[in-house]
């Protein structure tokens, strides 16, 4: 039971306010698949702690969908700038090579990072968690799968990104 709604009410309203729900959160990230994610998320919210006045249900869901859309902007902008950085203070990576292998390590380092951009936050997750040294226990609690799928898991977010740099690294030449 939601609050004092039946489940079968609560599908009601979950058809109902879906799409209007999802289209604001995709015009608002401009990425289906996290529009997606906090959609369910938004009706998780509903359906755990519904709100005390159900006359405007539709305005509490757009509400609720835009905090955890301008939460979720914060947390990549956030994110962004922290990978960038690396990116753009990876002098560890040049240490001792000459200035033209040094360019190409960090142009290699800039096509990772753009590669990493373009991959959906779960391969990317699961790869960056992976190469700084989770182990799959920590990486399924973390993504939220189990133990046993993470391995799948990265065997794709690597397919995935060894695609997206080839395609990159030939469109580069």
């Amino acid at each position: 039971m939601m609050g004092d709604l039946p489940v079968s009410n609560f599908k009601n309203l979950f058809d109902s306010h879906y799409p209007e729900v999802y289209r604001l959160l995709t015009y608002l990230l401009g990425n289906q698949s996290a529009a997606e994610d906090l959609a369910q998320e938004t009706f998780l919210k509903l359906y755990q702690s519904p709100p005390r006045e159900k006359e405007n249900l539709a305005g509490w869901l757009f509400r609720v969908a835009r905090n955890l859309a301008f939460n979720y902007l914060r947390s990549e902008k956030g994110r962004y700038r922290r990978e960038e950085r690396c990116v753009l203070q990876g002098n560890e990576i040049t240490a001792g090579l000459s200035s033209e292998e040094a360019f190409l390590r960090k142009q290699e380092a800039v096509l990772v990072h753009e590669v990493l951009q373009k991959l959906t936050e779960r391969d990317r997750n699961c790869l960056l968690l992976k190469f700084s040294g989770m182990s799959y226990a920590e990486i399924a609690e973390i993504i939220g799968v189990k133990q046993t799928s993470v391995g799948t898991v990265l065997a794709r977010a690597r397919a995935n990104f060894k695609k997206e740099f080839t395609r990159l690294k030939g469109s580069e030449l």
